[in-house]
């Protein structure tokens, strides 16, 4: 804290020591050590309650931005949903409708697609072998 060397200390000590006298010094020194130590004690409490202050505003910006980022989750679980409540109604409309079965699916292959199987070339070394 204060930059004091042992030779300063001594004179000092000399100093009190004339001008308080040897009978009341200890009780000097003693009052001098409880006051240094209570203004130690108060400079560390403002430290600590400086430094709680600036983690609290860490602490508010860290919840605000937890808070929007929860927000925006939201708001993107809400439109899947209602993208999937938008599928299903699609869904129940189209199983609602009537199906014409005369007209040919479009999932089924027609016969004349599949070819024969005489059409395919056949391999001469397997019956060069039998």
């Amino acid at each position: 804290m204060f930059d004091i060397s042992f030779m300063e200390l001594l004179v000092i000590s000399i100093v009190a020591l004339i001008v308080i006298g040897p009978e009341r010094l200890p009780t000097v020194a003693r009052t001098l050590g409880h006051l240094y130590g209570r203004c130690r004690n108060f400079v560390y409490s403002i430290r600590t309650d400086i430094h709680n202050e600036m983690r609290m505003e860490e602490l508010k910006k860290m919840q605000s931005s937890v808070e929007e980022t929860v927000q925006s989750i939201e708001n993107s679980v809400q439109q899947g949903v209602e993208q999937l409540k938008t599928g299903t109604t699609d869904v129940k409309t189209k199983a609602n409708q009537p199906v014409d079965l005369s007209a040919p699916s479009p999932y089924i292959e027609s016969q004349s697609s599949v070819p024969d199987i005489s059409e395919f070339p056949r391999n001469t070394n397997d019956e060069e072998r039998k």
